[in-house]
């Protein structure tokens, strides 16, 4: 194949390999520029923050964070940690860090990646670490003395109750003899406070034998109490019947293994676990009610037993117009009572769930009995057993309507459970007070009674004006249109 000369050379000169030559120098050092600009631009993205716009500088005025300054506390730190402290000192106000010129840093992160010095401005990391006597560096900022001293654990025991005080962290660990806790104790006590006497117990009761322990607080009156409270919080059973137990306090040992009912969930075992509590030296008073408790919810249990099967069953009418909302167990007396009245209230005496039998098995007073009673019976509108409740006859056999809670009460209790106006005026008309029954009979609409009480009081220019407050044409206008014009009323006014 037949080439020319200028094809030759254009061959040779056109080929994808390139030969080497000495111009290639420049074009490493172009790259080297381009990737040593690179590097420089990272100072942009970390000074710009968007969390925090200010840029937070050393004693020296260097940004901290930077290089620079990560290289001085290293060395200051290492080398001139006294001589800083020294320039802390000598510093005394707070205006001079504010006024701190910012110089601009000697190191450039490129030269760290390079590893050598550019003249002039920046240094390598060598000559920063070899160079340090010669530099000024940024003082360390010492801590005060008594935060060092709280390292070494040498605190008097009113050092650290004080400290405690203000809620500063302190080691107690430190107090390990017998009487340097007890110092230590004496000294929250003296201090009035009570969290911090509360930690110095706590701190005792976990490196004191109980024995130790209770010897020492029985001596210390105001400090036994707060364990005792503290032990009652926690619910630390175990060792609150200890302390009584070596306290000898009867009564309160008796009441905090009674208060242990409170955790036992199932009714037979809570009600066997109250049966061991009847012999325990409780005072009279309380003697009777762990009596009471006991035989009350040993009735509450042969009841929800009995109603839960009659609920079941579905044939019992009450049952079946109002389904139980909740069981009866663990319930107070009172709400005992209330639900005896509210299903079991025809039952006999000698039946556990017959509101009398309750009555008088705890013997609950009239006026509670009255007030659950009617609260009950109004709730099921059973109207004749709320008259019934409040009739009362005589040894000559007459009959007479009485409420020890009083019929003011009663009205309320009618209304609230919506009675019917009737029913409402009755008992209006029972309330003694004149100014009492016609507050009642305004605020209920009871416009009978008011009408009657005016015509009673002749009072003509009361009547007059509640006149207006009547329907027109309506059958209370007209009577008292009727009582106005009447010739037999001798009016007062």
């Amino acid at each position: 194949m037949n080439r020319t000369k200028g094809d030759e050379e254009e061959y040779w000169n056109s080929s994808k390999f390139k030969a080497f030559t000495f111009d290639d120098e420049d074009d490493e050092l172009s790259q080297l520029k381009e990737s040593k600009r690179a590097v420089n631009s990272l100072r942009d993205f970390v000074d710009d923050d968007d969390d925090d716009d200010l840029e937070r500088v050393s004693w020296t005025g260097e940004p901290v964070g930077s290089i620079s300054w990560s290289i001085k506390e290293t060395a200051g730190n290492s080398g001139l940690a006294h001589e800083g402290r020294e320039q802390l000192k000598s510093r005394n106000s707070f205006s001079s860090y504010a006024q701190l010129p910012k110089p601009t840093s000697t190191y450039s992160l490129s030269s760290f990646f390079r590893g050598r010095t550019r003249p002039g401005s920046f240094q390598s990391l060598s000559d920063a670490l070899s160079d340090t006597p010669a530099k000024s560096y940024a003082p360390e900022l010492g801590r005060p003395k008594g935060e060092y001293r709280d390292y070494s654990n040498d605190w008097s025991p009113s050092d650290t109750v004080r400290r405690l005080r203000k809620g500063k962290v302190c080691s107690l660990e430190r107090f390990r003899s017998l009487q340097d806790k007890l110092q230590l104790l004496e000294e929250a006590v003296s201090m009035h406070d009570g969290n911090v006497i509360t930690a110095v117990l706590i701190f005792l009761k976990r490196t004191l034998s109980k024995e130790i322990l209770f010897r020492e607080l029985e001596v210390r009156q105001i400090a036994l109490r707060h364990l005792i409270h503290f032990l009652k919080e926690i619910g630390d059973q175990k060792l609150l019947l200890d302390l009584f137990r070596f306290l000898d306090r009867t009564e309160e040992l008796a009441l905090s293994h009674y208060r242990e009912h409170l955790n036992i969930q199932d009714p037979d075992k809570r009600k066997e676990f109250l049966k061991t509590c009847i012999g325990l030296p409780f005072s009279a008073e309380d003697s009777a009610h762990i009596q009471d408790h006991y035989t009350l919810l040993e009735r509450q249990i042969i009841i929800e037993a009995n109603d839960r099967h009659l609920e079941s069953a579905g044939q019992t009418e009450i049952f079946r117009k109002h389904p139980r909302k909740a069981s009866i167990l663990n319930m107070p007396l009172v709400t005992t009572l209330f639900y005896s009245c509210f299903y079991h209230y025809t039952e006999a005496e000698g039946t556990f769930s017959s509101p009398i039998n309750l009555k008088k098995t705890f013997k609950i007073p009239d006026k509670q009995y009255v007030l659950t009673a009617l609260a009950a019976r109004a709730k099921l509108r059973a109207w004749n057993d709320v008259d019934a409740l409040f009739t009362t006859k005589n040894w000559l056999g007459y009959t007479k309507k009485r409420a020890p809670i009083g019929f003011h009460r009663v009205v309320e209790i009618l209304h609230k459970n919506n009675a019917p106006v009737q029913i409402l005026q009755e008992y209006v008309n029972l309330v003694e007070d004149v100014d009492t029954k016609l507050n009642l009979a305004t605020k209920f609409k009871c416009h009978d009674v008011v009408i009657d009480t005016y015509r009673d009081l002749k009072d003509r220019q009361q009547l007059l004006a509640y006149r207006s407050k009547v329907d027109k044409g309506s059958a209370e206008e007209e009577k008292i249109d009727a009582l106005l014009s009447s010739s037999q009323i001798r009016w007062k006014n």
